[in-house]
């Protein structure tokens, strides 16, 4: 009995490439194993290789898969749907929403075979996902200027001297406000990154979540709590203390205190502290104002 001949593991845009004569199989498998270890993607590596150019490659996806290509040079950077996406796949998957258009949105991609960053896409926007195929070596660095994530705002911030600690009761709440009022503040303006984020795109809650070894902060947006960011375990204190200055709690009490609602511009924010071990859990909770005008 004649054995079957054994399959080949490749698939996607290597696949394509060793079907098409590009490359051999051999180099397409090894070539896929340097952009496992080096976290870097194939077509990194087949332009290292000098197996193609990004054009060469943006122009093989193109035709062979039967999507538009974009030269991003010739984009206007101002049209970039940036909270259409979650920044953090944006980030991860090394995509960028270009337009939308009812229910459907454009993405900028280098490698249409991603099926995963496609997928998680479609899922978390809610949106059919036409991809759009550009020039990886001009993809990744508007990539980097769009997704900036707050754990990039943290960075050093644990090595800030950020004085939050305090002798006497009395003039504790007064010097916490002074310092923490300061705009260039890392952790004010961590804060009100947090913040801003939330209304942008769309959250109703924030969680802030310490535990022993490590920080979350989480959105809830349409009943799903999606972590956003990890702040450093060392910071937690003067992250507790800020939320508790925006909402006029007394910053002495380190026991769980009861919600305390105020308003905040064109929108309605409360606050309620959870019971946890590590130590109290705050949840910021965000309402848009109903708005009254006629028409």
């Amino acid at each position: 009995m004649a054995a079957n001949p054994q399959q080949s593991p490749l698939s996607g845009l290597a696949r394509a490439l060793v079907q098409a004569g590009r490359i051999k199989e051999a180099e397409a498998e090894s070539l896929l194993a340097q952009a496992t270890a080096k976290k870097t993607s194939l077509i990194e590596q087949l332009v290292g290789a000098k197996k193609a150019t990004f054009l060469e490659l943006a122009r093989f996806a193109s035709d062979k898969f039967g999507f538009p290509l974009l030269d991003l040079s010739a984009f206007d950077d101002a049209n970039i749907q940036k909270n259409a996406i979650d920044r953090k796949l944006i980030a991860t998957h090394q995509v960028v929403p270009l337009h939308k258009r009812g229910n459907r949105l454009a993405v900028a991609i280098a490698d249409p075979t991603n099926l995963r960053a496609l997928d998680e896409i479609r899922f978390q926007t809610g949106l059919t996902v036409d991809p759009v195929i550009v020039e990886e070596n001009k993809l990744i660095p508007l990539v980097t200027k769009i997704a900036e994530t707050a754990d990039e705002a943290l960075k050093g911030l644990s090595n800030e001297d950020i004085n939050l600690e305090f002798t006497d009761e009395q003039s504790q709440e007064k010097e916490e406000v002074a310092n923490l009022e300061v705009d260039d503040a890392p952790v004010v303006r961590f804060i009100q990154k947090m913040m801003l984020d939330a209304i942008n795109e769309g959250a109703s809650d924030i969680h802030f979540e310490p535990y022993e070894k490590n920080y979350r902060i989480r959105f809830r947006s349409d009943g799903i709590l999606r972590e956003v960011a990890a702040p450093p375990l060392v910071i937690k204190e003067k992250i507790a203390s800020r939320i508790k200055v925006i909402s006029r709690l007394n910053i002495a009490e380190k026991t769980c205190a009861p919600g305390r609602p105020h308003a905040a511009g064109t929108f309605e924010e409360s606050i309620d502290r959870l019971p946890c071990q590590y130590p109290a859990d705050d949840v910021r909770r965000e309402d848009r104002f109903a708005d009254s005008r006629p028409g």
